[in-house]
């Protein structure tokens, strides 16, 4: 048993993979046509046996018409559709290993054998038994079945960005007799890592160990897994697939938030409302004392004062709300990097009020990410895409206010390319009092802060200096 590392290389064989692809959906197809077939002759042999001596002659004359032209037409469906099996089945199959060089020789070796045993030219002859011979040599190479047992194992199916994923796949023989060396094509994503198979003798086992690159945010898809034979010329390829494809997350580079960073989402006291409540923490003003109030909170100072029993009334407060709005739209960002910054800047933010336990609504303009856990919310991170049809951006502010109409404060993610008028209009769709801030992410800007009206803007340029720009909001 041996290991080394496999990285992926641009040799992807994307036409193998869709021809696989379409033999399967073909083999699906002809066993449903198979099957239909089964039941329009058990039904048919159902009411031929089903009918009773007392018809009249002329409709018995009708059901053996009937029946005879059923069988005329069940015999052509079954003809056609044995003949569609024997093609994706067994023709197909054979066919598909020449590859188009192949094909291509063959083609050349098939009219030189035609024209020079016709025309008794030698010389196409020689030249006709020059290109017959690579191909029953290149046939040679792919005779024979293979019976590996292949396991596609990741260490995790979530890594975030500039970490590697590793996995490794081990290809056992499960068989009593060896297996000729082979080679494994493992799909990583477009790419495809290979590496080589030795001889394995009946119940032993190869291992190799890979790892995967992730420089951006994706949903990778690593496999299939499969065993490939071919010959040194590339004329015949014959290719088996063992290990089915599994999703690799990798989620946005995000950074934990201190608590001084993110004190402005604090509120010891909560968010004060105009309900007015006869116990809680924020108070109010006094009033008479009523039959039912709580004595602990009679004000006993005022009541000796005025010799009339005299209450505290305090304000409701509600637990703070959260919303984060990232602004997807492609024409508001300078380059992909820095649309990279701001989603990693909207899952900090968002990570950071989820591990808070604060209510959180995080949003895109043409999706909502889960909070149920952390893993769902990252998972929905990573399948961001920047919109390149054109919205009014009034409308995220529009959409925070419809999904929490109740909210404490909006932290809107925008691209360098969004403006001031831009911004104002989104924040004049903000519920009145909620706390606004808007983050321009510009690439390698320093950390500033201004003010459109009543919205704090903060432009930050990395997102290492992420906590220092949030801090500076909470001043």
């Amino acid at each position: 048993m041996r290991s080394q590392n496999a990285v992926p290389a641009d040799t992807a064989d994307a036409k193998a993979a869709k021809a696989e692809a379409k033999k399967r959906r073909g083999a699906a197809r002809a066993d449903d046509r198979a099957e239909s077939r089964r039941r329009r002759l058990r039904g048919r042999r159902g009411r031929s046996t089903g009918t009773g001596g007392s018809s009249s002659a002329p409709d018995a004359a009708s059901e053996q018409g009937a029946a005879a032209e059923g069988a005329s037409s069940t015999g052509l469906a079954g003809l056609r559709d044995r003949a569609v099996e024997l093609w994706l089945r067994r023709i197909h199959p054979v066919l598909d290993v020449v590859s188009p060089i192949g094909w291509a020789v063959v083609g050349a070796a098939a009219a030189c054998w035609l024209v020079g045993l016709l025309l008794h030219v030698t010389e196409l002859n020689v030249i006709a038994f020059a290109l017959t011979v690579p191909l029953v040599i290149a046939a040679l190479f792919v005779l024979g079945k293979a019976s590996y047992r292949v396991t596609l194992d990741l260490q995790t199916h979530r890594v975030v960005v500039g970490t590697r994923a590793v996995g490794r796949v081990e290809v056992a023989n499960p068989t009593q007799r060896p297996i000729l060396p082979s080679r494994i094509e493992l799909a990583v994503g477009s790419a495809t890592a290979q590496f080589m198979v030795p001889r394995l003798a009946a119940d032993a086992e190869h291992e190799e160990l890979f790892a995967v690159p992730t420089k951006r945010r994706a949903v990778l898809v690593v496999g299939p897994v499969r065993s490939v034979r071919d010959d040194p010329l590339s004329l015949m390829r014959r290719q088996v697939t063992w290990a089915k494809e599994q999703e690799l997350f990798v989620h946005p580079r995000t950074v934990r938030l201190d608590e001084a960073a993110s004190g402005f989402l604090r509120d010891l006291e909560g968010t004060p409302s105009s309900d007015l409540s006869s116990s809680d923490i924020a108070f109010h003003a006094l009033r008479d004392y009523a039959p039912g109030d709580d004595r602990r909170h009679v004000h006993w100072r005022t009541t000796a004062r005025t010799g009339k029993l005299m209450v505290r009334q305090f304000e409701e407060t509600r637990r703070s709300h959260v919303v984060v709005a990232l602004d997807n739209l492609a024409e508001h960002y300078a380059s992909a990097d820095e649309f990279e910054l701001a989603v990693s800047t909207a899952a900090s933010i968002s990570g950071q009020t989820f591990l808070e336990e604060k209510e959180l609504t995080p949003f895109t303009l043409d999706q909502r990410q889960s909070t149920r856990t952390m893993r769902q919310m990252m998972d929905d991170y990573t399948v961001v895409e920047q919109l390149k049809e054109r919205i009014s951006f009034h409308e995220l502010g529009q959409k925070a206010t419809d999904l929490a109409p109740h909210a404490s404060a909006v932290m809107m993610v925008v691209g360098s390319h969004t403006t001031a008028r831009e911004l104002n209009s989104a924040a004049n769709q903000l519920p009145i009092g909620v706390m606004a801030v808007a983050i321009r992410c510009v690439d390698d800007a320093e950390v500033t802060r201004s003010a459109i009206g009543g919205l704090d803007v903060v432009t930050l340029g990395s997102l290492d200096t992420l906590a220092r720009a949030l801090r500076a909001v909470g001043r």
